[in-house]
């Protein structure tokens, strides 16, 4: 279990994590606020909102686990 999309893709199990590209957009948020003069310290701290499951079933099959059908379906993607 990784934290981070770009291990299943590299032959981890699966993933479960904030989603990288929300974070960016929302960095890019504070960063237009900053350049608009906004204080750092006057800008609330957010957590984040969006986050992605994502499943390796080819790892899942050498492992020889079978992952139930209800976590595929939940999976924001699924490497075969």
């Amino acid at each position: 279990m990784y934290g981070l999309r770009e291990f299943p893709s590299d032959g981890g199990l699966m993933s479960y994590g904030a989603s990288f590209a929300a974070l960016f957009r929302r960095a890019a948020t504070y960063v237009d606020k900053i350049l608009k003069g906004v204080r750092p310290a006057d800008l609330p701290v957010e957590q984040p909102t969006t986050f992605e499951l994502v499943i390796n079933l080819k790892t899942a099959k050498a492992l020889g686990l079978i992952v139930p059908p209800t976590l595929l379906a939940q999976a924001d993607e699924v490497i075969e």
